[in-house]
């Protein structure tokens, strides 16, 4: 890892740049794919499987007999892990649904505003070295909660057509009924367009390599809302003199191994420290099975050195990380003055594994720096706001005035009119 000493503020936005990659490169790939899904639905989904995932398929949806292979398929004690998880996921996000408060702005003048369910949602879940059955917990429970009448959910087959035993079961016991075989930007057209055999969807969800993460972005522009703007996974770590090296080191590494696009930042006023962090990095990389995609994302990371924790701060709330650890002496005073993150773990005893997988928070959290402007995934994310008014007549007696004048002066005579010929009526008793 790049150590750097004393960095001066003029230099901290270059120092702070995401590894790059090139959108030009994938662009056309990528929108090859999503025209020829559009174009060729079912056929063009097939040609991709075989190219990219080696398989022939003949059917894309998941069957009741692989659901049921699938729950015998996973050890007994996972099980219970993940339902320890799907219940602290469910309490957290249950409190996010907000009751309707009704607001008369004027005596007879009524508003208030619901959370109504986006229809059909799509969520894309990784297969590969790491299938990601956790992001199955983080999107099917907020989905489900918001009431979401229609989940479809795709995930890349093996080469033997087969899914990951354990995102199936999860999505079992969550109550997903449509899972489909299909990874890569080829599912995200799926979702995007619709085929024969794979229903459109209104927004998608999920992680995704570079060629999803685009295809997400690109489909984003046609109609289709998604999540948020996502990329390589990352973590700033703020610590002290008072940090244990062996806890900054395991935390920077988790995120480490996730991809060697990944990114990793410890932020620190203790050159002991940085230097103890930067032996315990190292030692427990070599025992990782995953060090070889740990190494090349610490080639891209830092570890800088800083006069104190206040510039520390400052230079975090630059970054806007999608985790954030604090490791100090006094981390709740630090969480308070914290401005742009995603996710935000406060104390040594505070992993960032945990909002990972089973604390209650969700995963899904915005990279690449857009923390300063975008939340997380929650309940929210699979609702639309929807206001609501209603006028008595007596109501529109007290507020039709106001939009008579504020419509005559923007020159719009049909807006006044619908006020005016209601009022005049009322004046008449023929209302």
């Amino acid at each position: 890892m790049e150590i750097l000493y004393y960095p001066p503020r003029e230099s901290w936005a270059k120092l702070l740049e995401r590894p790059a990659i090139s959108k030009r490169m994938l662009e056309s790939k990528v929108r090859e794919v999503l025209e020829d899904v559009r174009l060729n639905g079912d056929a063009a989904l097939r040609k991709y499987t075989q190219l990219f995932d080696g398989v022939d398929l003949a059917a894309f949806e998941v069957r009741d007999e692989e659901l049921a292979s699938a729950d015998a398929a996973v050890p007994a004690d996972l099980k219970a892990a993940i339902r320890t998880a799907k219940e602290n996921i469910e309490k957290f996000h249950r409190a996010q649904i907000e009751e309707i408060r009704k607001i008369e702005t004027m005596p007879g003048v009524l508003c208030w505003r619901e959370s109504l369910p986006i229809e059909r949602v799509g969520l894309y879940i990784p297969g590969g070295t790491a299938p990601l059955f956790s992001s199955v917990l983080m999107l099917a429970i907020p989905a489900q909660i918001a009431g979401c009448p229609e989940i479809v959910l795709c995930t890349p087959p093996d080469k033997d057509a087969k899914l990951n035993p354990v995102i199936l079961y999860t999505a079992q016991i969550l109550g997903v009924k449509r899972i489909f075989k299909i990874g890569g930007a080829q599912a995200i057209a799926a979702l995007a367009y619709g085929t024969a055999s794979i229903p459109r969807v209104d927004k998608i969800f999920g992680p995704g390599n570079q060629y999803v993460t685009l295809a997400k972005q690109m489909v984003s522009t046609e109609g289709v809302a998604i999540d948020m703007p996502a990329g390589p996974s990352e973590v700033a770590v703020i610590a002290d003199d008072s940090a244990d090296p062996d806890f900054v080191a395991a935390d920077l590494l988790s995120q480490a191994e996730h991809g060697v696009d990944s990114q990793v930042i410890l932020l620190t006023d203790s050159e002991g420290l940085l230097e103890k962090v930067q032996k315990a990095v190292q030692v427990q990389m070599n025992a990782l099975p995953r060090r070889d995609i740990a190494s090349k994302a610490l080639q891209h990371s830092k570890l800088v050195l800083l006069f104190d924790l206040d510039e520390a701060l400052e230079m975090v709330n630059a970054y806007a990380p999608e985790h954030l650890i604090l490791m100090t002496s006094n981390p709740g005073s630090l969480a308070e003055r914290v401005v742009n993150a995603g996710s935000v773990f406060v104390g040594a005893y505070t992993p960032e594994s945990a909002g990972d997988y089973a604390s209650g928070t969700n995963h899904t959290l915005p990279t690449n720096g857009y923390a300063r402007n975008y939340s997380g995934v929650s309940v929210d994310s699979f609702v639309k706001k929807v206001t609501f008014q209603q006028i008595s007549p007596e109501g529109l007696q007290n507020v039709g005035p106001v939009i008579e004048k504020m419509a005559r002066a923007e020159g719009l005579q049909a807006h006044r009119n619908a006020v005016s010929i209601r009022l005049e009526k009322l004046k008449a008793g023929r209302g």
